[in-house]
């Protein structure tokens, strides 16, 4: 940022991590202290320096990918600002302090600018799901979970939304859709923990992922309007990152983008997904620009918006 007055990057990160040293030991108060003062001194240079605008919006997005899947899930035709701190990573943690300080309303309210700071850091929405749930908002917990759905770029965070759903279904005593979820969920990673404790709970019950065929569980998702696995989009911006990788050599990169990609849709679907995209490379090798490379593929050059 080129603001005389701009935040010092190091002064943040090491209150964060000192905050997050006082949560591990128990020291809620002075986690929350140290927060809540930081979020005001934030709070007091986003007013000054950063203002929203019809042509300009600022974010905290942690990776060049967070950037680009923006762009191409949210469609968002503003520029986009880096504000250069973890703000998300800010109020997530003061969102952990209000929690274990027994706050659900605050923290919501705290995590709530998480997910601002950062839209696809789903971890944001799926806690904030979770605690909207909570205080029994449920209209808003199937809202956040759905929203993860579209922009997933991690294994375990589709599972979880998956999950989330599968568990308002069967409290609704609507069994085959549970068990539709649990399915989808189970083709997307079936050694994940937190899955494999729902897929045991299910053995035999009305709700378990084998009743249904996957034909069935196809034919119900659709009429739920609900995805069956990642979006193509968001594949194609991990494939897009780890060709921008690359171009610039870094190897470690483009290992990790990849893996990501592939851990998220299959080798099979990445593969073919990262032959489009290859397709929309001009002939001299020459790549396009990340943004338009990747929203070429996504809106038709390549793969159709919705599952992959």
């Amino acid at each position: 940022m080129e603001y005389a007055d701009r935040l010092e990057q190091s002064e943040l990160t090491e209150a964060i991590m000192l905050a997050e040293g006082y949560l591990m030991q128990g020291q809620t108060h002075m986690a929350l202290e140290l927060l809540l003062r930081r979020a005001e001194d934030v709070e007091e240079y986003i007013d000054r320096n950063c203002p929203t605008t019809d042509s300009q919006q600022w974010f905290s997005f942690s990776s060049p990918f967070d950037r680009l899947a923006y762009q191409v899930v949210e469609r968002d035709p503003r520029e986009l600002r880096d504000v250069g701190e973890p703000l998300d990573r800010l109020y997530a943690d003061l969102a952990l302090a209000r929690m274990t300080d027994g706050d659900t309303h605050l923290a919501i309210e705290a995590l709530k600018q998480a997910v601002r700071w950062n839209p696809m850091a789903c971890e944001h929405r799926l806690d904030l799901a979770e605690l909207c749930r909570d205080v029994g908002d449920i209209s808003e917990y199937l809202a956040l979970s759905h929203s993860v759905l579209i922009r997933a770029s991690e294994p375990s965070h589709l599972i979880r939304a998956f999950l989330s759903f599968a568990e308002y279904f069967q409290a609704s005593g609507k069994s085959r859709e549970a068990a539709a979820l649990l399915r989808a969920a189970r083709r997307v990673d079936a050694s994940d923990p937190l899955l494999r404790v729902a897929l045991e709970q299910a053995v035999g019950t009305q709700h378990d992922p084998d009743v249904v065929s996957d034909e069935e569980e196809g034919q119900i998702l659709d009429e739920l309007q609900l995805p069956r696995g990642a979006n193509a989009q968001v594949v194609i911006c991990l494939l897009q990152c780890a060709l921008d990788a690359r171009e610039l050599g870094d190897q470690d990169a483009e290992t990790r983008l990849m893996l990501r990609a592939r851990a998220l849709a299959g080798a099979e679907l990445s593969h073919r997904l990262m032959g489009e995209l290859l397709a929309c490379v001009e002939p001299a090798g020459a790549a396009e620009d990340a943004d338009g490379a990747a929203t070429g593929a996504a809106r038709g050059e390549g793969a159709t918006d919705g599952e992959a």
